[in-house]
């Protein structure tokens, strides 16, 4: 380098396990529901999601969100954020 060049830039995206990519997939397809709150909840086709930990997660790291305002604890339609709708168009590999 002369000085003058910058160094490359690099973009971090959260990685997610295979798990995770199906949820997300799922919410992808309007599969999924959410419960209002801090820890939100994630159902799919009606049921609970059997690993919350994973379904706080994808929400914590704005992958996932309500699709609307809803009361405490009331279900509404989770919708993929444009971070989590990056990671299921194939443009992040999932961790392995």
């Amino acid at each position: 380098m002369d000085g003058n060049e910058q160094p490359p830039v690099t973009v971090t995206r959260p990685l997610v396990n295979h798990r995770m990519l199906a949820m997300l997939r799922a919410v992808g397809a309007g599969r999924g529901l959410v419960s209002c709150s801090s820890e939100p909840d994630l159902f799919i086709d009606g049921l609970s999601c059997g690993d919350q930990f994973a379904a706080h997660t994808l929400a914590h790291l704005g992958l996932v969100r309500a699709a609307g305002p809803g009361l405490p604890g009331e279900l509404v339609p989770a919708v993929l954020t444009a971070a989590g709708q990056a990671i299921i168009s194939g443009e992040q590999r999932p961790a392995a």
